[in-house]
């Protein structure tokens, strides 16, 4: 099977010509009855191969990590000789795995263990030199500006990883640990003494960031308008990132986060709101918004049912309703999105993924 990496790794050799590659995703697309924009591709897996290298990599990070717990064994924060052999290990195998064989799912995988490590080494080396005792009884102000400091090292540790390897995800790996310095930044300069209720400042930071990188997503995605590029894998990651970090703090102002005490208004603004994303996900083509948010809905509907008597079939109701509703959202996703789109301004139009007809208008 060819993926579209595939396709664009063989233009650039020369193996076969870019009208070549397009027409070949126009037969695709004809016979698929949708645009290529619409199945939203990211390469993830190629082989059972992927999935064995996997396995074994992530034994071998299991290993460095147990190798590295015994070095510190008594360390009140993160152990950093187990963070510094993970990224070490990740990095050395993605010299293998990601630059020369250019296998999808250990790539996410090694970089993700590579970022983690990094963040768990840079704390836990904080902490040793500056003593466990010291980040409470007052001075949440150096923790929270350590966390802040290891957070941005994190950053640049993914942006040099993203210079080697070029992993779409790196990109949203390294938002994450930008969104983490914001957020101790802030906190810190309010002062931890000065927060009542931690989730007054925090879910508004969260939902603030998460429109901010779904912003950056948008930059990402307006770049490759027919997603034949690496730039639409990497806005595919930070659109994931992005959907919890507004979908949560959205359902948790309305209520729906302190479990059974949903009323009857709450579960229709869920709806609603589920409603507005998934205009949203049809309009800028990322279903992440509505994977985010099916939990909250999962939970409104289950409730609803529960509420107007149909108490034991209320899951299975829920998961009928929902699932048959996606199943018809996706069978019809290309024409819906071409209508959707097609009522928007122009100037937004021209700045959106390709819609169906829209692309041979």
């Amino acid at each position: 099977m060819y993926t579209e990496d595939d396709l664009r790794t063989a233009v650039a050799t020369g193996a076969i010509s870019a009208e070549a590659a397009d027409a070949l995703r126009n037969s695709v697309r004809v016979s698929r009855d949708a645009p290529a924009t619409d199945e939203e591709h990211f390469r993830l897996i190629n082989s059972f191969n992927d999935i064995f290298v996997t396995i074994a990599a992530i034994m071998i990070l299991v290993a460095m990590g147990g190798i590295g717990q015994a070095l510190t064994p008594n360390v009140d924060g993160p152990p950093p000789f187990a963070g510094l052999l993970i990224a070490g290990a990740a990095w050395g195998m993605a010299e293998f795995f990601t630059l020369k064989r250019r296998m999808a799912l250990p790539s996410i995988v090694l970089l993700l263990a590579f970022v983690g490590g990094v963040f768990a080494m840079l704390l836990g080396f904080a902490v040793m030199l500056v003593g466990g005792d010291n980040f409470g009884n007052g001075n949440e102000v150096l923790a929270g500006l350590l966390v802040a400091a290891t957070g941005l090292l994190t950053a640049g540790a993914a942006w040099a990883h993203w210079r080697r390897f070029m992993v779409p995800i790196t990109v949203a790996a390294g938002a994450g640990a930008l969104a983490i310095t914001t957020i101790a930044l802030i906190v810190t300069g309010i002062g931890p003494d000065n927060i009542d209720n931690a989730e007054n400042v925090f879910i508004p930071l969260v939902f603030i960031i998460g429109l901010a990188i779904f912003a950056f997503a948008m930059r990402w995605d307006t770049s490759d308008r027919e997603r034949q590029t690496r730039r639409s894998d990497v806005a595919f990651w930070l659109h994931l990132l992005a959907a919890p970090m507004i979908a949560h703090p959205v359902f948790h102002w309305i209520g729906v986060t302190t479990g059974e005490n949903i009323g009857f208004g709450a579960a229709i603004a869920v709806l609603v709101v589920y409603v507005v994303f998934g205009i949203v996900a049809l309009a800028i083509d990322r279903r992440a918004l509505l994977v985010s948010a099916l939990a909250y809905v999962l939970a409104t509907l289950t409730w609803l049912f529960d509420r107007f008597g149909a108490v034991e079939l209320n899951v299975a109701l829920t998961a009928l309703v929902i699932g048959s509703a996606l199943l018809m959202l996706s069978a019809f996703w290309s024409p819906i999105r071409s209508a959707i789109v097609a009522k928007l301004p122009e100037n937004l139009q021209n700045r959106l993924p390709v819609a169906g007809n829209l692309a041979t208008a």
